[in-house]
């Protein structure tokens, strides 16, 4: 968990509009700092120093600490739920280990429904703005959280997102959280469900060796399914194993490079794509 691991006490967060280049800095003690031009951090800690330092925090910490984060971020998340609802947007937040296509299957999702819904998206990663300038050049609207040290995103970090998205009424915000199959699973954000992604080079055991992050989550979407012929992948093994693991899991199988399946899971969207 997340107390355990200690990134979620120190890590300072950066919010960076790619339309404007704006970034603002929110600090550990919740102080925030906005600067409307680019910059560079360049950090001389050493990789031991920073070790050392985070093995410190690792020790000393209950369980009591760890419910109170936890409570903490529970009530941020029912504040972001409700102006969800108050604006009857659907947010989606998207969970998964790093490279199983979540961007690829985002922007190609962005694509395909530009013309029926705006879809506004928050990106999380621990550096850079890779991700959200490939979401960018679909004429989307986007922000990038950037976690530092953190592992996930928390309730906070997506409503200092919301207030520079300010995404309009009956659309749909998609969270693209940090690569993990861990801390996410424990961190509500206010979203209407977790869609968790899986690509058919990671292995057809992940749903059982990550249990919480698919029992977390309600939708399963299998990833890259073009690759299964140069893959040792078994599909009706894996959705077995998600199914043990959480038998209300509805599951897609596509492929967000050709676009097969992708109807079905737009459907689920509440979206029929008129071709």
């Amino acid at each position: 968990m997340c107390v355990t691991c200690g990134c979620s006490d120190d890590a300072n967060v950066t919010v960076t509009n790619p339309q404007t280049g704006e970034h603002t800095h929110v600090l550990a003690d919740g102080t925030v700092i906005s600067h409307s031009h680019h910059h560079e951090h360049h950090h001389n800690h050493s990789v031991a120093t920073e070790n050392a330092q985070l093995h410190a925090k690792m020790h000393g910490r209950t369980v009591t600490l760890e419910q109170n984060i936890l409570a903490k971020n529970d009530l941020l998340a029912a504040q972001n739920r409700g102006w969800f609802k108050g604006r009857n947007i659907l947010a989606l937040n998207l969970v998964s280990s790093p490279g199983s296509g979540k961007t690829t299957l985002l922007a190609r999702t962005i694509q395909d429904l530009k013309d029926k819904v705006a879809i506004n998206v928050i990106e999380g990663d621990q550096a850079t703005t890779n991700d959200a300038d490939r979401i960018k050049a679909t004429g989307c609207n986007v922000i990038q959280i950037n976690t530092g040290a953190g592992c996930h995103l928390d309730a906070q970090m997506v409503e200092q997102g919301l207030q520079q998205l300010n995404p309009p009424l009956n659309s749909i915000v998609m969270i693209e959280n940090v690569g993990n199959l861990v801390c996410p699973a424990l961190f509500d954000l206010g979203e209407s469900a977790k869609v968790a992604i899986l690509s058919v080079t990671e292995g057809e055991d992940k749903p059982i060796k990550y249990p919480y992050m698919f029992r977390a989550s309600q939708v399963m979407i299998i990833n890259k399914i073009d690759l299964l012929p140069y893959v040792q992948f078994n599909v009706d093994r894996c959705i077995e194993y998600a199914h043990q693991v959480n038998p209300h899991l509805k599951i897609f199988q596509v492929s967000a490079t050709t676009g097969t399946g992708l109807e079905a899971w737009y459907q689920w969207l509440g979206i029929r794509r008129v071709r």
